[in-house]
């Protein structure tokens, strides 16, 4: 809700947010090119880019208003009122909605059609996020209401854990198996074809971004200067060591769980972060790292579930886990700030989780049978989107991807 003292100040609080998680889909955007196949790099860095694009365009017409009720067809005049805090603040909860594609991207790189994907894109933030965003974050139709007088307390979610990462993992998931697995990624004797990280420095880069850009992400969720608090900064940075440390033990000094570590960490907190005790958000994070380990395993080499990014496990999974663990580690009786209860945070997850679900099989249903969601096997071994990209020959390609 919008407060009547909003000074520029606050206005300049809430945009440098959304310049920070701005920044953090150039970390989405190195985190998959570090770790798709060499020829795929170019078509990822066109996704990620113009994937903010259409969400933009989804989320000012569409997305924002089933959110929020808000809608910026007013003269400009009207829209400047309050040094423009109504538009800074539409400006950093986009930068959220578009994680949702940008999550998604990583667990359907290297296969998905550029023309299809951005329509799911423009679907996905245009309609099925904003859906729950609204439910968790603007107590849209009842539920929170129902929640605290069914449980003693409403969904608590400050940052995000399953308002943005369970849903983009969930959708993820749901768009992976539509698509199947990479050509030759599994063979019919149940062997396995490694496809090895292209350039763990730009995987590394990505993490990087991403876990600098994550303070903007969770601190600045105050949305007001003076709702700022230093146990957010805290409790995200205990986190982030926990699921680092948690990832290079489980992982076995595997580079690319120890960079992954970190984000499951912060995936996991953004939940509780405002009313965890640092050793809560600490335990947090490592079960996150651990779990992501575990879990990225068993769905690649077990499962064979071929999400190249693992955004289900980190994003889909490490979020649902934020989305409870608020609710263990928030209470009084662990050293939290109380306000939350556990079967509130339960049920608020599992509704997140079904939203995605059922959204992502619409959406990627109806545009699979529409249009299709692979690459013809010619495009995928070239490792190329001949709808974005075209090149003449054959050499030429192989020189640029």
């Amino acid at each position: 809700m919008e407060s009547n003292a909003v000074t520029s100040a606050d206005v300049l609080f809430v945009l440098l947010g959304a310049i920070m998680i701005l920044a953090m889909h150039a970390g989405f955007a190195f985190l998959e090119l570090g770790t798709v196949r060499r020829k795929n790099q170019v078509n990822a860095l066109v996704k990620i880019m113009v994937d903010f694009a259409v969400s933009t365009i989804a989320y000012f017409f569409i997305g924002y208003g089933i959110a929020y009720g808000v809608h910026f067809f007013a003269g400009a005049e009207t829209l400047a009122q309050k040094n423009g805090y109504s538009l800074v603040k539409f400006f950093f909860l986009l930068t959220f909605a578009a994680a949702i594609p940008a999550i998604v991207s990583g667990g359907i790189a290297e296969r998905a059609k550029f023309n299809p994907q951005i329509a799911a894109t423009f679907l996905l933030v245009g309609f099925v996020y904003p859906f729950f965003e609204g439910i968790a974050w603007n107590q849209a139709y009842g539920i929170q209401a129902w929640l605290k007088a069914a449980f003693g307390e409403e969904f608590h979610d400050f940052a995000g854990s399953v308002v943005v990462h369970a849903m983009g993992g969930w959708i993820g998931l749901v768009a992976v198996l539509m698509l199947g697995a990479r050509r030759g990624r599994y063979h019919k004797d149940g062997g396995i074809s490694a496809h090895p990280p292209s350039s763990i420095p730009f995987l590394a880069l990505g993490a990087w971004v991403l876990t600098v850009g994550w303070f903007g992400f969770n601190v600045m969720s105050a949305q007001m200067l003076d709702k700022i608090s230093g146990l957010v900064v805290m409790n995200s940075l205990m986190a982030m060591v926990g699921g680092t440390l948690a990832a290079l033990i489980a992982g076995k000094n595997d580079p690319g769980f120890v960079h992954n570590g970190p984000l499951a960490g912060l995936v996991a907190v953004c939940a509780g972060s405002d009313i965890m005790h640092p050793l809560g958000a600490l335990a947090t994070g490592a079960v996150a790292g651990a779990s992501f380990v575990y879990l990225f395993t068993l769905t690649q080499n077990r499962w064979k579930i071929d999400d190249v990014l693992g955004v289900w496990p980190l994003h889909g999974l490490c979020g649902a886990w934020g989305g409870i663990a608020a609710g263990i580690f928030g209470a009084k009786a662990l050293g939290g700030m109380g306000g939350v209860a556990f079967m509130s945070q339960l049920t608020g997850t599992l509704l997140g989780i079904a939203i995605a679900v059922l959204g992502s099989l619409t959406v990627y249903g109806l545009l699979k049978k529409a249009f299709g969601l692979r690459l013809d096997a010619e495009a995928e071994f070239n490792g190329a989107d001949l709808s974005i990209h075209k090149i003449s020959s054959t050499a030429e390609r192989e020189t640029l991807w």
